[in-house]
């Protein structure tokens, strides 16, 4: 154990806490992938092993991510805005269509696809990130600040905004959190808000007005979202009614390991509602410990933010680190019907391999900054004492 920690960098309980969900996906993930091979015939090992797979890829990229000084995320995200801009322009003409949401980019010479939102989404926040760091103490315009901030915002969000409407909610969500914590004016604030829900109020009425010019994915979320404020019974009132159903009787201590009856009936059970599958298998019990398990690492985070004296590191840190707690948020939501299906995933336990490196990506940003300031707090304290061995000794 020893020997790892001394390749890694960075807040040792984040790290354990990502070790502990991904190692507990398998179990879950083998469970639901049961089912997925009796309905199209394939080895539910061979379902284990592309989850085993993407995990390897994910960490991966999170150890390498990691091991990057934070201040060159800030160069990446001012060349990586056009690019994603027009990966989403792609995909939004070209993009690989699948259940009528046309979300992924094939990559070339494999049968590979990715979301191109969850990198444009990574890359976005890292942008409003250095953007509030170098405004911070200057004289803010909005003329300015339209142009250099929310341009930028609204290009990925209008881009988004058809093929996938709570991520498009969850990125303004958290770029508005991120502004708002990062000092910029309210008066300005409030114009883009307002300025966004009459945006979105009339490119739902045009989607309602005009279905065949828009992709067929608008209906469906304008669709649900009334559904949902109308109580009508939908398709999607299945999903949650079979995803209640497996939480209540999950009790608390659960059906046990496998024992799962709501995954033969559950579309989405080894993603979007794999955790009333978790709950039903492993009772309430492990269903909060889970839910324990993301609040502790929103609370490293927390404390990482405030151990941080570069601004970039503590607005990065909240920028890609806190969306992974909202989704997981709303993904448990979802399956109590608190909130409307969504389609979005438990990060690091439900399957798939665009969320998973994606989330990998960010705890990798997360963790550099954690390293660098731990690299900080170690050259204070070397300025300081007047035995350097003794805060070598500490570090080690």
């Amino acid at each position: 154990m020893t020997t790892i920690f001394k390749h890694i960098k960075g807040d040792k309980y984040i790290w354990a806490i990502i070790a502990l969900l991904a190692i507990f996906s398998f179990l879950p993930v083998f469970s639901t992938s049961s089912n997925l091979a009796n309905l199209y015939g394939k080895n539910p090992m061979l379902l284990l092993l592309k989850h085993a797979v993407h995990l390897a890829i994910g960490f991966g990229f999170m150890y390498g991510v990691h091991k990057m000084p934070p201040h060159y995320f800030k160069r990446l995200s001012k060349v990586g805005m056009p690019f994603v801009i027009a990966l989403l322009l792609y995909t939004m003409l070209f993009g690989v269509t699948r259940g009528g949401a046309t979300r992924w980019v094939g990559i070339p010479f494999s049968s590979i696809t990715f979301q191109s939102s969850t990198l444009a989404a990574i890359v976005l926040m890292v942008y409003v990130a250095q953007y509030l760091a170098n405004i911070k103490d200057k004289i803010v315009t909005f003329k300015i600040s339209f142009i250099k901030l929310w341009l930028p915002v609204g290009a990925v969000l209008v881009l988004i905004l058809p093929s996938n409407l709570s991520t498009t909610a969850i990125i303004f969500t958290m770029v508005l959190m991120l502004t708002y914590i990062g000092g910029y004016p309210l008066k300005y604030l409030g114009v883009i808000v307002g300025s966004g829900l009459v945006f979105l109020l009339l490119f739902g009425l045009t989607a309602k007005a005009f279905p065949d010019a828009f992709d067929n994915r608008v209906e469906t979320w304008v669709n649900r979202v009334e559904n949902f404020a109308n109580g009508e019974d939908t398709e999607e009132d299945y999903q949650i009614e079979r995803a209640k159903m497996a939480i209540a009787s999950g009790g608390l201590t659960g059906l046990g390991p496998g024992k799962s009856v709501q995954k033969n009936f559950l579309p989405q059970s080894s993603s979007d509602f794999i955790y009333a599958i978790i709950v039903e298998e492993w009772g309430m019990i492990v269903g909060v410990a889970i839910l324990l398990l993301y609040l502790f690492l929103l609370f490293r985070m927390i404390v990482l933010v405030n151990k941080t004296t570069d601004l970039f590191g503590k607005f990065v840190v909240i920028g890609v680190g806190f969306p992974i707690i909202f989704q997981a948020f709303i993904n448990m939501a979802v399956a109590t019907e608190l909130f409307p299906v969504t389609g979005q995933t438990l990060p690091l336990i439900s399957s798939g391999g665009t969320s998973i490196w994606m989330t990998c990506i960010a705890l990798g940003i997360v963790l550099s900054v954690s390293g660098n300031t731990k690299e900080a707090v170690k050259k204070v304290k070397l300025k300081q004492t007047d035995n350097p061995l003794d805060v070598l000794k500490e570090a080690m």
